[in-house]
């Protein structure tokens, strides 16, 4: 990879409705070249208290990418040769459980893939690495995230499997109730997959702010975009404020004995 002159150790992938970065100072737009090709948009660095932060827009500005098109090779790329160790990723799910309420948050530990078309790791060859997913969110920084949300007095759910699914479109009501009671699955996105596989990949440690904006379609409530973009301007703040206090108490670099992240391709490679 080629030196970046900026740097930064944590960094902010955006989703729907997170793109204010009034709560990083000192900012800065670069563009980061990849062998994958452009990232979804520039990279904002900046800092939040004595952190340098970078913040990527995941469908990138006025949301213009839709989840099957982004290119997440790209943006992983660019954020690790910017240096980061850590990544937060922020993004609205729908839920697949009555007691997961529009509005809450939920910090994944475990996820399903049903995406279709995507580019799901760096190892195309002739270097081949079968890394690891059996954890795939870094628990260390999932458990700050959960910690903090409680502190804060916003609803924070500890566990929850994410189904990923290719979109742009919604669930049938047919594939919601597979979904919910055949996978056990308790929320529902477009994102996650490869984004976080690619993390893993890239031995960052990563680890995902979903928040639910609405029941997906098995409650037989059916959803339009408007409704989810709504529940997100309502809980937008609450997303920063959660993110702001767990990247302030951050270490510069991860603690190997809190997670296996940042040593994921030590037995993974052939």
């Amino acid at each position: 990879m080629l030196e970046q002159k900026e740097r930064a150790s944590v960094a902010i992938i955006g989703g729907s409705g997170i793109y204010d970065l009034s709560y990083i100072s000192d900012v800065k737009e670069i563009k980061v070249y990849t062998p994958y090709g452009s990232p979804s948009d520039l990279i904002s660095v900046g800092r939040m208290g004595n952190v340098k932060v970078a913040f990527l827009p995941r469908h990138g500005k006025n949301h213009r990418i839709p989840p099957h098109m982004i290119n997440y090779r790209a943006n992983i790329w660019a954020l690790k040769e910017l240096g980061v160790k850590w990544v937060i990723s922020v993004s609205a799910v729908g839920s697949l459980r009555m007691d997961y309420k529009p509005g809450d948050f939920v910090v994944p530990d475990q996820f399903i893939d049903m995406t279709k078309k995507r580019e799901y790791t760096f190892f195309d060859g002739p270097v081949v690495a079968h890394v690891s997913m059996a954890d795939p969110f870094c628990n260390s920084l999932r458990k700050r995230l959960i910690e903090k949300g409680n502190s804060l007095g916003i609803v924070v759910h500890g566990q929850g499997t994410y189904i990923c699914i290719e979109g742009p479109r919604f669930s049938t009501r047919a594939e919601s109730r597979v979904w919910k009671d055949s996978f056990k699955a308790d929320i529902i996105g477009m994102t996650a997959v490869p984004e976080v596989n690619l993390a893993c990949e890239a031995q960052m440690c990563y680890a995902t702010l979903a928040m639910v904006t609405d029941y997906d379609v098995f409650a037989d409530i059916p959803v339009t975009a408007e409704e989810v973009t709504q529940v997100m301007k309502r809980n937008t703040e609450n997303a920063k404020k959660l993110v702001m206090e767990v990247i302030k108490d951050l270490p510069e670099s991860p603690n190997r004995e809190d997670c296996s992240c940042c040593s994921s391709l030590e037995n993974a490679l052939l």
